[in-house]
C-alpha cells in the first residue's frame, strides 16, 4: 500500500471513530424539563364496551435527567393536573372531575416518578416507575421510544429530544371503581408524546 492509501485509510479510520463517538454534550448526563407547548397525555378507556373514549389532560409538567451515551434516566417526575382533563365533553368531563373518577379538589395533581430504566433496543426501552393517583400508589411501566434529538431550527435554537411512550393501569387498583368494569372499562391505555429541553448546566 503507498503511502497516500495508507494515509487515507487512517484518516477514513479516525472519521468513522469522530462519528461514533458521542460528543461532550452527548456523553454527560442532563436535565430535561417538558416543553409546555409541545406535549400530549391522552388516554383510551372502554365505554359500555362499543367504543373507547379518547381524552387528554392539559395540563402538566416535568423533568428528568437523561444521558443519551449510556442510555440511562432518572429523577423522572411528571406531575399532572387532574382537573385538566379534557375529552370534548362538558357533562362528561364534569363528572370525570367529581368523586366518582379523579375527585380534583381532594387529588389536584396526579403523579409519575422513576428512577429505573431497560434498555430494549437502539431507541427503545422501558421505564419502571410508579404512578400515584387518588392518594394510592402503584407500580407503572411506560414503553418508551426515543425519537431523537436536535437543536431547534427557529426560535431560541435550544436542544430538545422527543419521546413517545406507552403504558396502561388498572383504575380499580386506585380505588376508581364507579361503573367498572362493564359501563366504564377498568384498564386505562395512556398515549404520551413529548419533546422535552435540554436544561442549562448548573
Amino acid at each position: 500500500m503507498t503511502t497516500f492509501r495508507r494515509l487515507a485509510a487512517a484518516l477514513s479510520v479516525a472519521a468513522a471513530a469522530a462519528l461514533a463517538a458521542p460528543t461532550a454534550s452527548q456523553a454527560e448526563p442532563r436535565q430535561f424539563e417538558l416543553d409546555q407547548e409541545h406535549f400530549a397525555i391522552a388516554f383510551l378507556v372502554s365505554h359500555v364496551e362499543l367504543a373507547d373514549t379518547l381524552g387528554m389532560f392539559r395540563e402538566a409538567s416535568g423533568s428528568f435527567t437523561y444521558d443519551r451515551a449510556a442510555q440511562t434516566i432518572s429523577d423522572v417526575e411528571i406531575t399532572v393536573q387532574t382537573d385538566s382533563v379534557f375529552t370534548d365533553h362538558e357533562r362528561r368531563d364534569n363528572h370525570l372531575r367529581g368523586p366518582d373518577f379523579l375527585n380534583v379538589e381532594e387529588y389536584p395533581t396526579m403523579t409519575f416518578t422513576a428512577d429505573q430504566a431497560e434498555v430494549t433496543g437502539d431507541d427503545s426501552g422501558k421505564i419502571h416507575g410508579q404512578l400515584t393517583l387518588l392518594g394510592e400508589t402503584h407500580p407503572l411501566t411506560l414503553d418508551v421510544t426515543y425519537r431523537g434529538g436536535r437543536e431547534y431550527p427557529f426560535g431560541d435554537n435550544h436542544y430538545a429530544i422527543g419521546i413517545s411512550a406507552r403504558g396502561s393501569f388498572d383504575r380499580t387498583d386506585y380505588g376508581m371503581t364507579y361503573a367498572a368494569p362493564n359501563l366504564v372499562g377498568s384498564e386505562v391505555e395512556l398515549i404520551i408524546e413529548f419533546e422535552a429541553i435540554r436544561q442549562p448546566k448548573g
